[in-house]
């Protein structure tokens, strides 16, 4: 993409109402525009980083077995009121009527949704196990929304659903799941630490909240610092596999790590002095297991091997896929920007010419962004009459994780100057060798 016909709004000042990193840096590098509170227009830029973090989701849930559908954004009251959370949820929940006078919400959540879909349409145990998931926009009416995405009333997210025959069958999805979100936050660049949580309206007994450390997170949390040192990395993982996953969240979850709703001060004073730590987290998603308490006053049923209606035990798991961006920001930044992670970032890499309308110059960038295209990269080509300054203010704030500076002064001696925005260090080779190193580091060859 060429900056001179892309649509990128940057702002020079800090917007008043923005009160942490990631609402700055959204607003100021054109990420988002406040429609009404909490309520924000993804403008290019942020709608590109939202779906490359939606498309990392999206693989990890298929790997994992998660099958995607999509429901809509409103839901019949009715059927929350066969739950029985209709009157439960509080005012959090957006209530309204149609033309016909029919009670009807914007989800704040599915599992009412769900259940109806799968009782009408699974009768059997030889139907199980089963898990779906979609990706939509929900809305939970904040009293006071705050923090930009971090705190909105609109905002999308994943949410998936098992329906399995046994308690043991669920546990597992619910193991499953959490496997699964760890590979997905750290394709991502986060670590995301698995918590013991509270259920609140989703309701069960086992939960665990998954909580990116930083200082602007709503959430007090507890933990052990060896806890930090654990990755799941490149492991080859058979998500059939019970003892695996079991195995796997044993070791993600048996040193302690917990939210202040659930926080043991006994146990928390076991732990040796020198690993014990209190901090602040943002909440990027949660897993839940609940048995059969949407199952059963549903009727989500299934017939057994032995001819008996038995009711599915149930789990839902949730990743705020909007919230993710604001909490990558907040983990990896400076004082001049974003500095996206490979994996989500909007651009491989940015283009910049210090002398636009310089012959040579426009050449080799004209050169540089054909080879990255053709290595199937996506370079973002400063191409406009900007001071230098400017321009490297503007892809420093954008936090693109590389930078081709392209001059009349390099280019006189064969080189261009390839700088990675996260260490800040710079190294002059050949434009050929920079485009190389591009690919080498995204794992792209030549097409």
């Amino acid at each position: 993409m060429r900056l001179s016909r892309y649509f990128l709004p940057v702002l020079k000042e800090t917007p008043a109402e923005a009160q942490i990193v990631s609402h700055r840096y959204m607003l100021r590098a054109g990420m988002i525009k406040q429609a009404s509170a909490g309520i924000y227009s993804w403008l290019p830029l942020g709608y590109k980083v939202l779906r490359r973090v939606e498309q990392i989701v999206h693989e990890e849930q298929i790997r994992a077995g998660h099958i995607p559908m999509l429901m809509p954004t409103l839901q019949s009251a009715d059927l929350w009121r066969e739950s029985g959370r209709y009157d439960d949820y509080g005012e959090e929940m957006l209530r309204i009527k149609d033309r016909h006078d029919r009670d009807m919400l914007y989800g704040p959540t599915n599992e009412e949704l769900i259940t109806d879909i799968f009782r009408s349409n699974v009768t059997s145990y030889r139907d199980l196990p089963l898990t779906l998931y979609h990706i939509q926009w929900k809305f939970r009416d904040e009293i006071r929304p705050r923090f930009g995405v971090m705190r909105g009333r609109e905002f999308l997210m994943k949410d998936g659903y098992n329906f399995d025959l046994t308690k043991e069958d669920a546990l597992h999805a619910y193991n499953r799941h959490l496997v699964s979100y760890l590979r997905t936050y750290e394709r991502m660049g986060l670590q995301a630490i698995p918590m013991r949580a509270a259920s609140g309206p989703i309701g069960g007994d086992n939960t665990h909240e998954f909580l990116v450390l930083a200082e602007t997170g709503e959430s007090e949390v507890f933990y052990d610092s060896a806890v930090t040192d654990i990755r799941l990395g490149e492991r080859e993982i058979d998500y059939d596999d019970k003892a695996q996953c079991q195995a796997i969240l044993e070791e993600f979850t048996a040193l302690y790590a917990r939210t202040d709703e659930t926080h043991d001060e006994a146990a928390f004073a076991a732990i040796p002095e020198a690993r014990r730590r209190s901090a602040r987290g943002i909440e990027v998603g949660q897993i839940f297991y609940f048995g059969t308490k949407y199952s059963e006053p549903m009727g989500a049923m299934v017939t057994d091997a032995d001819g008996n209606r038995v009711p599915v035990h149930m789990g839902s798991h949730g990743i705020g896929v909007s919230r993710l961006l604001g909490a990558i920001i907040e983990a990896s930044h400076d004082e001049r920007g974003i500095i996206w992670p490979e994996g989500v970032t909007p651009f491989h890499v940015g283009i910049v010419n210090l002398k636009q309308g310089d012959g040579a110059a426009d050449v080799a960038c004209d050169g540089l962004y054909a080879a990255l295209a053709a290595r199937g990269l996506e370079p973002l080509y400063d191409d406009t009459a900007e001071r230098a300054g400017a321009k490297f203010a503007t892809m420093d704030l954008i936090g693109l994780p590389w930078r081709i500076t392209v001059g009349p002064r390099g280019l006189a001696n064969g080189v261009v100057e390839l700088t990675s925005r996260r260490t800040g260090e710079s190294e002059e080779m050949s434009p050929e060798a920079a485009v190389a190193k591009v690919a080498e580091i995204y794992g792209r060859s030549s097409l």
